[in-house]
């Protein structure tokens, strides 16, 4: 990433959200959702109850954590048409992130062999199609990148004392390619398109680096309770279900750490509550995973979304006052 942007996305940080953010400190609602809806596993029919029980709650805006389609079904323009769709028949704002079955697993020979670098520019230019968020209710937003260009899709605003912050960080490892082997399998992929995947993958990671860091930056110098960061990808934790495999050292998660390092180093030097939220596992979970399962991060929490076949939403409460600051709960969708 050139110093040039650093210091855009530096000076970024010290502005603010027009009204979204002059919200007076009193406690209020958002939802989170992903990973929906898979046309092979039937979620079409089941996605109409899950819209209608966002519509009827009481949350000031969503955050949909990627996914818009499953991983074996082909990356038609159409798919994103649909997404749209989706995104505006809801009543509140809802803020877009990219998941990997719309980019990085676009390669799949089964998903149409597409370029994952051409679906990402395609995202860019038609997913983020104003400064707004998403929704029939719109909301300002900040974007890392201009309309239609490289980064655009990194987001952030700030509500009720809280800063959110949306980063383009997807499933299948971050778009890392490790081998040869992992670039041919499966895929339409050449050599060359491999190599590009990975200069991609290092000029996006330290641009997502450094647009969360400025998000800290913004939430130190308005004393923001807490700090919400949404991705896609399970970055891989060592957790103490799996005591013989810790996936924060599996090459698997490899595309992750970097990322990961640099958050942890701004948790600790920030007072606040950070709530880390993605999906790509599809089940929900809500724990302290850092830094491993017997030395605790205190004020740093992980939420994972549900996702197909299981069309549920989270509820998720910002009490200011509360020491803990996010109060979660899940929403079972009938």
């Amino acid at each position: 990433m050139s110093s040039k942007a650093l210091l855009i996305g530096l000076a970024l940080a010290t502005q603010l959200t027009c009204s979204w953010a002059q919200s007076s400190a009193k406690p209020f609602a958002f939802g989170l959702w992903g990973d929906m809806p898979y046309k092979k596993a039937g979620d079409d029919a089941k996605l109409p109850a899950v819209l209608q029980s966002i519509n009827k709650s009481d949350i000031a805006f969503s955050l949909y954590d990627g996914d818009i389609k499953d991983g074996s079904s082909k990356c038609t323009d159409d798919v994103y048409a649909d997404a749209l769709k989706m995104f505006n028949t809801l009543v509140k704002p809802v803020v877009y992130v990219p998941g990997d079955n719309e980019w990085t697993d676009c390669h799949r020979t089964n998903n149409g062999g597409y370029d994952g670098l051409e679906r990402l520019s395609y995202i860019r230019k038609v997913m983020f199609p104003t400064l707004n968020s998403l929704g029939q209710t719109t909301m300002p937003l900040e974007h890392q990148g201009k309309l239609g260009e490289k980064f655009v899709e990194n987001t952030r605003f700030v509500h009720g004392g809280v800063v959110f912050v949306g980063i383009n960080q997807p499933g299948s490892n971050n778009n890392l390619i490790m081998s040869e082997k992992e670039c041919k399998n499966k895929s339409a992929r050449d050599n060359a398109q491999c190599d590009a995947s990975n200069a991609e993958y290092l000029e996006r990671d330290s641009a997502n680096v450094a647009w969360m860091q400025a998000a800290f930056a913004t939430a130190k110098a308005q004393n923001a309770v807490g700090i919400v960061v949404v991705t896609q990808g399970d970055p891989g934790f060592d957790l103490p279900e799996t005591e013989e495999l810790d996936e924060s050292t599996d090459p698997a998660f490899s595309g992750f750490r970097h990322f990961m390092s640099k958050l942890v180093e701004q948790t600790e030097q920030y007072a606040g509550q950070v709530l880390f939220v993605h999906g790509d596992t599809h089940f929900f979970k809500f724990d302290k995973p850092l830094y491993s399962p017997t030395k605790l991060l205190p004020n740093f929490t992980r939420l994972q979304t549900f996702g197909s076949p299981s069309l549920h939403w989270v509820r998720v409460v910002v009490d200011p006052a509360s020491a803990n600051v996010f109060s979660v709960h899940p929403v079972i969708v009938k």
